[in-house]
């Protein structure tokens, strides 16, 4: 199985976040892949 993403954002904090919501106000059609490190 193959995943594939036009946007991959590294990190759910602010700027990441930022970047996801510009993204989509903007009205782009990318899909976007956040990831953020969990707890260990």
């Amino acid at each position: 199985m193959s995943l594939k993403y036009d946007v991959v954002i590294v990190g759910a904090g602010p700027a990441g976040i930022f970047t996801a919501l510009e993204l989509l106000n903007s009205g782009s059609r990318k899909s976007i892949l956040m990831v953020e490190k969990g707890r260990k």
